[in-house]
């Protein structure tokens, strides 16, 4: 009791260390940097590993054109499987995964980010395990449906029994990259892929051409060579995230099977997985139509085609850095930041994609003398450009959003305008067949589709809710 006769308040010593200071603590750029410096940092080295991706290609198609015009049309049948199934571990199920370690790095829950990477590799293990089943079991079905006899079919199932009977090896290699994304590290991924689309090209030529006392194993080889690059950058990836260097650590010792985190992931990744599939069936079904019209009008598209699958590339490049960017910002409760960072990446996408497409509208010839000197050839693709190329941009514009969504884990939306889009183009184009209208106007149904496209998900992102009850945090 004091004099006064009040009784005295005990003090208790509280020997927890004091709060730093806002101005202490370490700034996470993700979180706190300008928007759009961060983001084309984050972008630049997945413009290069795309870059990288795209002379893979090119080089691919030259070797195997040395091994005959069957396994060149045999790779024909081939490579919409393969970029069906690498966009899908890559930029779907991928983004689904950088988006569940960014949000859990942003609610600075580092032990649930690393809980998260191991269910995420054994999400990769499966669907890499369907796609090898499937593809074993029916590929020579589809390949044959889809046209493929003779030569052809057989060149077409070699190439497919190796690449995908290691299909584990590419599903694998892609959770991985994403994992590290998700922490906001892009120069590791792309250093590495970097890497693997050069032992790509070495590997799969030597083993599909033959050199020196190495034999020729044709199509085999080529796929062979595919693999054993991929594998080394899994390799590399896994290391490193072993070793204790990267935000997220892969600890499989006290691992516990969790169904939320698997949910948490799937329900951005697998909802995601539809929109390559529709981009696939509507190319499909648009090149389809277009075999009407002759040999010059579909190889006149191709080359523009081509052109698009480029410069959409860019999107893809940015839209990918913001992932991990609003990811984080929605784990951490800032959703206005994540928005802003949504819309300065598809506005910065339109933009850059928009510039090229005009530029090429207005001067075709720059492209289209690259790739043949056939006079119907080029009128085609002068036309297909002319008329569509500058609504690129609005492809570019929904891709970004796409992958913006990923990351706050809001997909549905997009994939829904992909629907959208692929049902303008399949009553579109029935109409137009059914009035004979010419290869010109099936032109400007694939441009009206873009635009549908473009300005259908951007209206769908302004309205969806990212709020905290959104994306599965306390309010």
């Amino acid at each position: 009791m004091s004099e006064l006769g009040v009784a005295e308040i005990p003090v208790v010593e509280d020997d927890r260390p004091p709060l730093p200071r806002v101005k202490d603590r370490v700034k996470n750029p993700l979180l706190d940097g300008p928007i759009l410096s961060t983001l084309l940092k984050l972008a630049a080295p997945n413009v290069v590993a795309l870059t990288a991706g795209t002379c893979v290609a090119i080089a691919e198609t030259t070797y195997i054109g040395r091994l005959g015009v069957e396994p060149l049309a045999a790779m024909a049948l081939v490579f919409p499987l393969v970029i069906l199934m690498m966009t899908m571990s890559g930029g779907a199920m991928g983004g689904g995964v950088a988006s569940a370690i960014a949000r859990a790095l942003g609610g600075d829950d580092a032990e649930r980010a690393s809980m998260l990477a191991v269910h995420a590799l054994m999400i990769g293990v499966c669907f890499g395990l369907v796609f090898m089943a499937g593809m074993l079991l029916f590929g020579p079905y589809l390949f044959a449906l889809l046209g493929g006899r003779g030569r052809v079919l057989s060149e077409a199932i070699a190439y497919s029994q190796i690449f995908f009977g290691g299909a584990v090896i590419p599903w694998l290699m892609n959770t991985l990259a994403a994992l590290l994304r998700g922490t906001g590290n892009m120069k590791l991924p792309s250093a590495v892929i970097l890497n693997s689309a050069l032992l790509q090209i070495i590997f799969g030529g030597t083993l599909g051409l033959g050199l020196g006392p190495i034999p020729q194993f044709g199509m085999r080889g080529v796929a062979a060579g595919t693999l054993m690059a991929f594998s080394i950058s899994a390799a590399i990836m896994a290391w490193y995230l072993l070793s204790g260097r990267s935000r997220v650590k892969l600890n499989f010792r006290n691992f516990k099977f969790h169904r939320s985190m698997f949910y948490d992931i799937l329900k951005v990744g697998a909802v995601a997985c539809l929109s390559p599939l529709q981009v696939v069936l509507t190319i499909t079904y648009f090149t389809h139509m277009l075999a009407a019209f002759g040999t010059e009008v579909l190889a006149g598209y191709g080359i523009g085609a081509r052109l698009e699958f480029m410069l959409t590339s860019l999107a893809f490049a940015v839209g990918m850095a913001s992932v991990p960017m609003i990811g984080m910002s929605i784990g951490a409760g800032r959703i206005v930041r994540a928005r802003r960072i949504a819309w300065t990446a598809g506005a910065t996408s339109f933009a850059i994609v928009g510039a090229f497409g005009t530029f090429i509208a207005i001067f075709p010839g720059v492209w289209v003398s690259i790739f043949t000197d056939n006079p119907a050839v080029r009128a085609a693709s002068r036309e297909y450009l002319s008329t569509a190329a500058p609504m690129f941009a609005f492809i570019g514009l929904s891709i970004s959003l796409y992958f913006s969504s990923q990351g706050a884990a809001k997909v549905v939306g997009p994939v829904l305008g992909q629907t959208a889009r692929l049902a303008f183009i399949v009553v579109g184009g029935w109409w137009l067949t059914r009035i004979g209208a010419s290869s010109t106007h099936f032109f400007w149904l694939a441009a009206a589709s873009m635009i549908l496209l473009g300005s259908l998900v951007a209206a769908i992102v302004r309205i969806t809710d990212w709020g905290p009850k959104a994306a599965g945090l306390p309010s």
